[in-house]
């Protein structure tokens, strides 16, 4: 495992943080799972691909999709603006939240020490959950198939949301003038503050060149990072729920303190994290008790 951090953190200072390509990021997880069961035959590390190719596949699918998911119908930018305004327009005397955290707690051209977490709690989105996965594989199947249903199921609803509502987030509004308050797409600028220059060269290509910017509702960030909660909440005592919960809070204010999100895209999403859990969970248990039927019928 030591040999494979140092050749992880040599990779992310050299090549980039492996977020772009599923493929990639289930690679490195792949090499971990090895090095951690080193003493297993290779069947047993064979069976990472077998259980995983399909799902990063369909991971890799779903990138490219959410790219043309604006090409059917114009991005809506003023109703998002107005939602957050409503909620918090009298405590931010009438801004959006975005403009008002960027006035107070940024300054063009300075570079201060928390953007350093900021940027790190955003690029966890790319790697949390699917080393969360890979672990419960690693220990055992059955939750990993329950957080894995969960997870896609999520994915497809966002998606399908993106091709029938296309949404721009703070940063585009400001662009196209929507946005009179200046907005910073400030997520990746913390890496300068780490002494990273290089660690986030994928990340940045993959907002320039892969993403689809008016793809903002719901913020799936926000989303992955409250399911990976939310699906430990009922194992753990309630006493832990708050340092848990402290996970997607701060995923909350870094996306909308950076400008990629605005807060009705993160309401929006723990709704989604509700309902999947909710039909997922309802899926689960008629398919169990349509099992026992058929057993019991035999």
């Amino acid at each position: 495992m030591l040999i494979w951090a140092v050749v992880f953190a040599v990779g992310v200072y050299f090549i980039g943080v492996p977020t772009s390509d599923p493929l990639i990021a289930f690679g490195w997880l792949w090499l971990a799972t090895i090095a951690w069961r080193n003493y297993r035959p290779w069947k047993t590390h064979l069976r990472f691909l077998r259980d995983w190719l399909p799902i990063a596949l369909l991971l890799v699918v779903y990138n490219v999709s959410r790219s043309w998911a604006d090409d059917f119908f114009a991005p809506h930018v003023t109703p998002l603006i107005d939602a957050d305004k409503a909620m918090f327009g009298w405590l931010t005397g009438g801004q959006v939240p975005t403009t008002w955290l960027q006035e107070h707690l940024y300054h063009p051209g300075q570079t201060p020490w928390w953007l350093a977490i900021v940027t790190l709690v955003y690029v966890s989105h790319f790697l949390t959950v699917p080393t969360i996965a890979v672990v419960l594989w690693v220990r055992d199947r059955v939750p990993w198939a329950r957080f894995m249903r969960r997870w896609i199921t999520l994915c497809v609803f966002g998606l399908i949301t993106y091709f029938l509502y296309p949404a721009a987030p703070p940063w585009w509004a400001h662009e196209y003038g929507y946005l009179a308050e200046p907005v910073t797409r400030i997520s990746t600028n913390g890496w300068d503050v780490l002494g990273l220059h290089g660690a986030g060269n994928t990340l940045n290509a993959l907002q320039v060149e892969q993403s689809n910017p008016v793809a903002a509702m719901p913020s799936l960030h926000t989303a992955w990072a409250m399911m990976a909660v939310a699906f430990f909440l009922p194992l753990v005592r309630k006493r832990w729920w708050p340092v848990l919960l402290a996970y997607p809070l701060a995923m909350t204010f870094t996306l909308v303190y950076t400008g990629e999100h605005y807060v009705i895209d993160v309401l929006v999403g723990w709704a989604y994290v509700a309902t999947v859990f909710l039909v997922v969970g309802l899926a689960e248990r008629w398919w169990a008790a349509r099992r026992r039927t058929l057993s019991s019928s035999v």
